[in-house]
């Protein structure tokens, strides 16, 4: 059974800097994906960045240029750098994975609070 353990929110101001983590646990999986999405109040979840086992990433374009998404394959493990934060960016961040060998072929981490004060 693969299960994800997402680490590094909380609170900080604005035009400060957090770093998020998620690591993929268990055996017999192969992950392609490895996401951020957010979540506002009373918004939709979101796509913030995504990273493919290849090397290719994508941002949304209110992330472009302030946030990075690193991965290590080795340890299964996603990292989310957030510099330069705005109260904009305040969500709840949740890691999503996909691949072989993952039930139903995608998992979502618990999500982890990022508030962000002006």
């Amino acid at each position: 059974q693969v299960q994800l353990v997402e680490s590094g929110g909380g609170l900080v101001q604005a035009g400060g800097s957090l770093r998020l983590s998620c690591a993929a646990s268990g055996s017999g999986f192969s992950i392609n994906v490895m996401a951020w999405y957010r979540q506002a109040p009373g918004e939709q979840r979101e796509l913030v960045a995504a990273s493919t086992k290849s090397g290719s990433t994508h941002y949304a374009d209110s992330v472009k240029g302030r946030f990075t998404i690193s991965r290590d394959n080795a340890k299964n493990t996603v990292y989310l750098q957030m510099n330069s934060l705005k109260p904009e960016d305040t969500a709840v961040y949740y890691c999503f994975v996909a691949g072989v060998g993952i039930p139903g072929s995608s998992l979502w981490g618990q999500g982890t609070q990022v508030t962000v004060s002006s």
